[in-house]
């Protein structure tokens, strides 16, 4: 087979072999087969054309998921795990122009994590873990993060979670905690955090006070009617001192 004519198609390039054959390829494909003198292509030569390009096809798909988001190689691994290709080959070539590199990722996924969620540096941690980042890289990127930025999103987190609470005193800062414990914030620096915060509710508990106050002095009154009060009051979560401070008439 014969070429007649080698044009450009887009991003790739069209050979028109003189059979009616027409063979979408790459400019890689061209150089390394040498087409643009070579003007015959045998069977065994076609075979190996159609090799470069599914593996060019596949290069260029990754290039293009890339362009978009900066992956570990975990990722890209799993990804070419779809096709039939030599993914070692494609991972190599990728490492050693710096388009997989573990240490860029950890450094981005970091600081995205950091400035984009409410995530805390543990559940980072870990979420980098599972892209198979080295232990020692992780910790090495995070001990790089001002700790003042991690207080103030605690501080902010627990600002927001407690305003217009339907919960109060021990209750709430048990629930406050634990979610950003979830979230991957540490404990100690949680609970100095909120306690420092002098955070209040006390229209919380005024409204539970009312709302029981109504339903049991329908079958209570005095002392008998503060006291069953004050036990759903404190079944509730609400503290000993807060129940006392409550103003009643």
């Amino acid at each position: 087979m014969k070429i007649n004519k080698i044009k450009k198609n887009g991003k790739k390039y069209k050979i028109i072999l003189d059979n009616g054959l027409e063979i979408k390829t790459f400019d890689d494909v061209i150089i390394n087969n040498n087409l643009l003198y070579n003007k015959t292509i045998d069977d065994e030569l076609l075979e190996k054309i159609n090799k470069e390009n599914e593996y060019y096809d596949v290069y260029n798909k990754v290039l293009n998921l890339i362009s978009k988001k900066i992956r570990s190689e975990k990722e890209i691994n799993e990804f070419l795990d779809k096709y039939n290709v030599d993914k070692n080959k494609i991972v190599d070539k990728l490492k050693s122009i710096n388009l997989i590199n573990d240490k860029m990722f950890a450094k981005a996924y970091i600081s995205d994590r950091i400035n984009l969620s409410n995530d805390g540096l543990d559940k980072i941690k870990n979420d980098l873990l599972k892209h198979n980042i080295d232990i020692n890289l992780i910790m090495e990127e995070i001990s790089k993060i001002d700790n003042d930025l991690i207080d103030q999103k605690i501080e902010k987190l627990i600002i927001k979670k407690t305003k217009n609470s339907n919960y109060s005193g021990f209750k709430l800062k048990y629930k406050v905690v634990n979610e950003l414990i979830n979230l991957g914030y540490d404990k100690s620096r949680i609970v100095e955090i909120y306690d420092n915060l002098n955070i209040k509710n006390d229209d919380v508990i005024m409204k539970e006070y009312k709302k029981l106050y109504n339903k049991l002095s329908k079958k209570y009154q005095d002392k008998e009617l503060e006291y069953k009060i004050n036990i759903k009051l404190y079944n509730k979560g609400f503290t000993k001192e807060e129940i006392e401070n409550i103003p009643r008439n």
